[in-house]
């Protein structure tokens, strides 16, 4: 596939991955609608790209998971078409499961999971009608294999699997694919918002994050597994093996994590 005169919107743009998406397909010329809480920060961001009139925004809370079509509508009111929906936004965790209130499972599958999957829903119809649709959703590494304290997050990047996989076989008749992009360690700031066990957030960087993959490269690589649409693609550095280690050594790997321990 190609980018130009496509219609993109992506949920979670204000910041790391998201943000590095916005800049990297303004040059691209295609159309962008870029989602997050935040309007000052989308609007300051659609200033820093290039053809800013190409660019629109739109903010949402992905927990208001109950209102998604009202949401969808002002989305294609925009351009009149979507072709393509980058489920980016989400919040990470760090806290051990003993220690980590139901209220921060509930949020975290609200938020990842619900939140992505209700706003998918509601713009399916319109990927119906035209016959023609894209679903990118930002999983994580995390959602092929597990690491302690993020089993929350954990599991609701599962669950994204699960429920895609599925929409993909329904509409594979309706010309909608579905291409589920598992990040590694990239630098960003998910370490530093991950919520901990009482729903606080962290507020500091770990090591393995801060060593991670430049946004930059991420999302160079990110295109070109969309453009290439793939069902998956796992995206990071040495940490990617985890995937096969699951598939075909699962005792190899829990050894492997249980050494390293990474938070």
């Amino acid at each position: 596939m190609t980018f130009k005169n496509k219609v993109v919107w992506i949920t979670g743009a204000s910041s790391g991955i998201g943000k590095g998406l916005v800049l990297a397909l303004a040059k691209l010329e295609c159309q962008l609608i870029i989602s997050s809480r935040n309007s000052n920060t989308l609007n300051q961001l659609k200033q820093l790209c290039p053809n800013p009139d190409n660019i629109a925004v739109l903010p949402f809370d992905l927990l208001d998971y109950n209102h998604m079509k009202p949401v969808v509508a002002q989305a294609i009111k925009q351009y009149g078409k979507i072709d393509l929906l980058i489920n980016n936004g989400g919040i990470s965790q760090r806290a051990l499961i003993i220690d980590t209130d139901i209220s921060v499972d509930k949020k975290l599958m609200e938020v990842d999971y619900l939140g992505t999957v209700a706003l998918s829903k509601a713009l399916l119809p319109h990927f119906i009608k035209n016959q023609s649709g894209h679903y990118v959703v930002v999983t994580s590494l995390m959602g092929k294999f597990s690491s302690p304290y993020r089993s929350g997050y954990c599991g609701a990047k599962h669950a994204l699997h699960g429920f895609f996989d599925a929409l993909r076989m329904e509409h594979q008749k309706d010309n909608v694919n579905v291409t589920l992009i598992c990040p590694g360690f990239v630098n960003t700031n998910i370490a530093k918002n991950a919520l901990i066990g009482d729903g606080s957030l962290q507020n500091s960087q770990d090591d393995a994050t801060e060593n991670g993959l430049p946004i930059p490269e991420f999302c160079d690589r990110m295109i070109q597994a969309i453009q290439k649409e793939k069902f998956e693609a796992y995206i990071g550095q040495k940490e990617i093996l985890g995937v096969y280690l699951k598939r075909f050594f699962p005792k190899l790997l829990h050894r492997f994590v249980m050494k390293s321990q990474v938070r």
